[in-house]
């Protein structure tokens, strides 16, 4: 079996406190682009779903990026440019300044690329259509830097699902619509990732916003997208089998589940955290609320509204009254829902927004429907 070939088949992993210093480590020892022409292009896709600094748990260390760019250009690689779109409602160029990469790029001289204002291309898989960012054609070589992170939804958000970010909102809005786990996992048979580098070092357990990082203080690299989520389902105290994206991935050729931990391969020593170390969140809202085709950002923020509420001693009267999702476009609902985003104009009761902001959705549910 030639080395090409077992890498491929393992995951790199390293633990330490320096996010640059460690992902120099790993590129060192990969050496990953070794047969790559000095004239690719390479786009660098990082997690900047909202614009908070990686210490909250939601994005990824700028100093990640920033090894992966100083280690490229000592090699003689010039084309490079990092790509992104926020989640829907957000401003990426918030996100490029706030997260660190607006500076990174001056710095190096690389360009920022905000896919939310570049055009879209309908490719066909499967007798399904995908609208993809053009940018996307112009990439010889992705390399993905997820954060290993919980979501509210998929329960799981790392490689496979942080391709959403290269379609544009209205296909976001889409995906939701028609549920994400079979969209993710066949936008993941067009675009393919070459080399991911995924952020371990303080990711939220439990919701892609973030909020609560946990510091499990790791990064890890390879080659195949299902193998790091099955693998980052474990390091979450999750089942790879119970998130359906994974599965749906691997059945359509886009990689292989990680069947034993041999193939992880540790670089250095570090802390080995047990399932227990991730307490359990309780029920998600979604269990015991009208959802009904809710992105990301909306149900992500009800969440958020529901901890400001917990942490200032208050209770809703019941969650069953609260409705959300583009399912409720056109409908006005029934007199004991209150709707939450626009979505749910048509509501007798309803918060406008898309997404709503914590804050509002705060105000909206102590002022009415607290007890």
């Amino acid at each position: 079996m030639n080395r090409i070939f077992q890498m491929h088949e393992h995951l790199y992993v390293i633990h330490g406190n320096d996010p640059q210093a460690m992902t120099c480590q790993l590129l060192e020892y990969l050496q990953p682009f070794k047969h790559l022409p000095a004239h690719a292009v390479i786009g660098i896709k990082p997690n900047l779903v909202t614009a908070t600094p990686a210490g909250h748990g939601a994005t990824t260390h700028p100093e990640i990026v920033e090894a992966v760019i100083a280690f490229l250009q000592a090699g003689g690689f010039s084309r490079i440019k990092i790509i992104e779109s926020a989640w829907v409602g957000e401003s990426t160029a918030k996100a490029f300044e706030v997260c660190g990469y607006t500076a990174l790029a001056k710095k190096y001289g690389i360009p920022l690329q905000d896919l939310k204002q570049d055009e879209a291309v309908k490719k066909q898989v499967h007798s399904m259509d995908i609208q993809v960012c053009r940018q996307m054609e112009t990439i010889d070589y992705l390399i993905n830097v997820p954060v290993i992170k919980g979501h509210c939804q998929t329960r799981l958000t790392c490689a496979l699902k942080n391709l959403k970010g290269v379609i544009p909102d209205a296909e976001k809005r889409r995906f939701h619509r028609q549920g994400l786990h079979k969209p993710i996992a066949l936008l993941n048979t067009l675009v393919k990732q070459h080399l991911i580098i995924a952020d371990g070092i303080c990711p939220d357990p439990f919701f892609e916003e973030g909020g609560r990082p946990s510091r499990l203080h790791c990064i890890a690299a390879g080659y195949d997208p299902v193998l790091m989520d099955s693998w980052a389902a474990r390091v979450l105290g999750l089942d790879a089998a119970d998130i359906s994206y994974i599965r749906i991935a691997a059945d359509a050729g886009v990689g292989q589940v990680l069947q034993s931990m041999d193939q992880v391969i540790s670089l250095n020593t570090g802390p080995r955290l047990p399932r227990s170390h991730i307490p359990d969140h309780g029920p998600l809202p979604g269990e015991i609320m009208h959802e009904c085709q809710a992105c990301s950002a909306c149900r992500s923020s009800l969440v958020s509204a529901l901890n400001l509420l917990k942490e200032g001693g208050k209770t809703l009267i019941s969650l069953d009254h609260i409705a959300m999702g583009q399912g409720y476009q056109g409908s006005t609902g029934s007199p004991h829902l209150w709707g939450i985003g626009d979505c749910t104009a048509d509501f007798v009761c309803h918060l406008p927004g898309c997404p709503p902001s914590p804050e509002d959705i705060f105000v909206f549910l102590s002022d009415c429907h607290i007890g």
